[in-house]
């Protein structure tokens, strides 16, 4: 098969190139925002810089495409609570964008990656597909757009249409450096250094977290399926943030004090998936823990 993955050489979509590149040929489109060519150099990919905002060298790419693994996005709830436009621009008409070129082009199916943001703070857990969404933040809200935009173009245009909920993916090559990073990243590249792990709030909040090799296996095989509308992909188990800390400083034999900031607006405060759908329909099941994950990853971050 020929697939084409958007945003490519991000954390997930470069996971994603490498599992792909082994049995079939892979395309990466990626304006290189927030991606680095170093995470795919060595794998055998086509690359091709560029922007999911534009409509015409999607078009390009797309040509002859079997399916579109959608990554690209601005991926940071703070970063959209201060800066809207961007966010909205690439992940909604972006998505738009990628949703329109495929269906002219033939593309056989589209498989999305959407966000357990669009749940927003709803008090109900675990979270189930069938809920509604209440989401928090203009990312929330672009990721909620972007599945709506996946159901119409099933419906009107028979473009095949997959939206996968992500919750919390970790694992090597995520970025710690940026103020927008994930909690991973940070909490392991901060203890490694002997620095204390940061947390806003009071480290109570639950997170629902995922390795990232169980993402890629959703991936695929949402798109090998014909099964199509919105699924949670996540390992189906709850971690504060204060037992993550202490996971992580167990695991590398470090030990530092947490520091506690103010809470930060358009977080959620617990979160957990209900995993059956995916699991009855795609045939999804995560093989990593929280623990088995870290160990891997924080193995990468030593190793840099």
């Amino acid at each position: 098969m020929k697939y084409v993955i958007t945003g490519g050489a991000g954390f997930i979509g470069s996971h994603l190139a490498k599992a792909l590149a082994m049995d079939h040929e892979v395309v990466v489109i990626d304006n290189l925002f927030s991606g680095k060519m170093e995470h795919i150099v060595h794998t055998p990919v086509k690359f091709i810089q560029g922007s999911v905002t534009d409509f015409l060298l999607l078009k390009q790419v797309f040509e002859g495409s079997d399916g579109i693994f959608h990554e690209a996005a601005i991926t940071s709830v703070p970063r959209s609570v201060k800066d809207p436009l961007p966010t909205n621009e690439t992940n909604i008409t972006g998505t738009l964008n990628v949703l329109l070129a495929a269906k002219e082009m033939n593309v056989r199916k589209v498989v999305f990656a959407s966000s357990s943001s669009v749940y927003g703070d709803t008090p109900v857990l675990p979270k189930t597909e069938n809920m509604p969404p209440n989401p928090m933040s203009p990312y929330g809200i672009s990721k909620f757009a972007g599945e709506q935009y996946c159901r119409v173009f099933s419906e009107l245009y028979g473009l095949k249409t997959v939206s996968l909920r992500y919750f919390n993916v970790f694992g090597p090559c995520q970025d710690p450096k940026s103020e927008y990073s994930a909690v991973i990243p940070k909490f392991i590249t901060r203890i490694l250094k002997h620095e204390s792990p940061v947390i806003y709030g009071d480290g109570k909040q639950t997170r629902d977290f995922t390795y990232v090799k169980d993402v890629v296996q959703a991936n695929i095989k949402a798109m090998e399926s014909n099964i199509e509308g919105v699924f949670n992909v996540a390992y189906n188990q709850q971690i504060s943030l204060i037992s993550l800390a202490s996971l992580i400083m167990e695991l590398t034999g470090i030990t530092a004090p947490i520091i506690f900031e103010r809470e930060r607006p358009g977080d959620i405060r617990d979160s957990l998936a209900d995993i059956s759908r995916i699991q009855n329909q795609i045939g999804y099941t995560p093989h990593y823990s929280v623990k088995s994950g870290l160990m891997e990853t924080i193995a990468w971050y030593q190793n840099q």
